[in-house]
């Protein structure tokens, strides 16, 4: 996990069903924050802290989907559980199709509850750790000269020294300084690690 410790944030209007809720989570040595509203939890959560959402659908004002789509807006999506009193086939359907973890009818089975909150923060950290790979990455490639970055392309294409020579208009030494310029600045020795990096910017 990240050296943070991640927070499961609970977001209901029923005040027993937080209590509950973050009372279980203590107890399992969860980091747990509650929140009564929609607008309460998307202005004093932190959306660079790991960690994941369980959320009740039926939220008054903005609901549980409208969260999703909220945090979707502004790149602050996470893992999402959603909670509801009446577990109609439509509603479930809905949220699994917009990422949603899980769908849990309440009151919720505790042992579900946590096997899905831990299958959130599994996948919430996976998705920090990429997200913090494509950030070096591009940090690498903007340290790169507008022609290293060129031979950057050609070397990840698979094209040799002679034929990126011949693509840029230029000679074949010129090429290797460059490339060796470039492989140093992106921190790999082989072409193999050079592609994964490319992998990596690209998303």
């Amino acid at each position: 996990m990240s050296n943070t410790y991640p927070i499961v944030y609970l977001v209901d209007d029923d005040e027993r069903i937080l209590v509950a809720l973050k009372r279980l989570l203590i107890c399992s040595g969860y980091n747990a924050q509650t929140y009564r509203t929609a607008e309460d939890f998307l202005t004093m959560h932190d959306p660079d802290a790991p960690g994941c959402v369980v959320l009740d659908v039926d939220l008054p004002g903005m609901d549980g989907f409208g969260i999703q789509n909220e945090l979707w807006s502004r790149n602050h999506a996470r893992p999402l559980i959603f909670l509801t009193g009446c577990g109609d086939i439509p509603t479930t359907v809905r949220a699994m199709k917009a990422g949603a973890i899980d769908f849990l009818t309440k009151p919720v089975d505790a042992a579900s509850l946590l096997a899905a909150i831990d299958q959130a923060l599994q996948l919430d950290e996976k998705s920090r750790q990429k997200a913090l790979q494509r950030r070096l990455v591009e940090q690498r490639l903007a340290s790169l000269t507008p022609r290293e970055r060129e031979v950057f392309g050609c070397v990840v294409a698979g094209q040799l020294n002679k034929q990126i020579a011949a693509e840029l208009g230029t000679v074949e030494k010129t090429v290797k300084v460059h490339r060796g310029r470039m492989m140093e600045k992106m921190c790999v020795r082989t072409v193999a690690d050079l592609v994964r990096l490319a992998a990596v910017a690209a998303g």
